[in-house]
């Protein structure tokens, strides 16, 4: 038995599907069939059953799925051993980000870091915080990168930068008397377009309005949209207002498309967020030396408060 029959088990067992797991591989349709069935004859296993055009797992098949799965999982964590000896000169490096941290904040950090290790691959996956998240808790992912707090008891906490939240409408949309500061009957006369629940903006100017008497559903939520840029172009177009990150907006400002309201939001903390049980990689540390950060300076994620 070698890892790339594993490999390509896997592959077919996760697709149910030989000829799309052949393509996904970039090998040949017989090749692939070749690796499961010598695995079957090896063992006198059925591994697959073949019900009309399609396959499907056997009972033997599933259960031995999740040990393949925890061997080529050992299998790539010696490899990024191996590649950390080699003095960052390869090796991969797995981020995931939230979207204002993703879109605006990391790219450069990104750039700056394939500038100086060009042999590390780097990848970026964009969710909202709790998608994050999950993915570092479940190792899916090295590094993440979130604006919301996270309530994760297995997740170390490492603040990186500071961002500010704007209220901003389309200046079409904009009344005399919003230049103002805004008092809370003028917040529930509104339209609002808000990003979607999970979202760490979201939260955040959630827990702004408590302090100001408002709940969430007392606000005319027009929209709920699932990026910064899709609310952006929704407020530009006159649909509400919205609070984002003043990252996201500050070319609708600059453009003259967009106004910002006098009404305070916290700042926030963007945060890196990485599993406590795994050892950080010299890539991980390298990217966190760029950023100015000691990514030894963890802290215990927020808990919410016991009422």
């Amino acid at each position: 038995m070698t890892l790339e029959q594993l490999r390509i088990f896997v592959a077919v067992a996760e697709r149910e599907h030989v000829t799309q797991a052949a393509r996904d591989l970039n090998l040949t349709q017989s090749a692939v069939s070749a690796a499961v069935t010598a695995l079957e004859e090896r063992h006198d296993t059925k591994l697959f059953d073949r019900i009309g055009r399609r396959i499907a797992l056997t009972q033997a098949g599933r259960l031995f799925l999740t040990e393949a799965r925890a061997v080529l999982a050992r299998a790539a964590a010696a490899e990024t051993m191996l590649a950390d000896l080699t003095g960052l000169k390869r090796g991969s490096l797995s981020l995931a980000a939230s979207q204002t941290v993703g879109n605006y904040w990391l790219p450069p950090l990104m750039a700056r870091f394939r500038r100086e290790y060009p042999g590390i691959a780097l990848s970026l996956t964009i969710g909202n915080t709790e998608t994050v998240a999950a993915m570092v808790r479940e190792s899916l992912v090295d590094v993440g990168f979130v604006e919301g707090d996270v309530d994760e008891p297995t997740l170390a906490v490492t603040p990186v930068a500071e961002d500010e939240l704007v209220l901003v409408v389309s200046t079409a949309q904009l009344a005399p008397k919003q230049a103002a500061a805004l008092r809370p009957a003028d917040l529930t006369a509104m339209p609002w377009v808000f990003r979607e629940r999970g979202s760490g903006t979201r939260a955040l100017f959630e827990q702004a309005l408590k302090k100001h008497g408002i709940a969430a559903p007392d606000l005319n939520v027009v929209l709920e949209l699932p990026s910064n840029e899709a609310v952006r172009r929704a407020v530009e177009a006159s649909a509400g207002a919205t609070v984002l990150s003043r990252l996201a907006v500050e070319t609708g400002v600059s453009s003259g498309a967009l106004a910002v309201l006098d009404f305070t939001v916290p700042p926030r903390r963007f945060l890196a967020l990485r599993h406590k049980e795994r050892t950080p990689t010299q890539a991980e540390r390298a990217l966190f030396a760029l950023a100015g950060v000691d990514e030894t300076n963890a802290r215990e994620p927020k808990r919410p408060r016991r009422r």
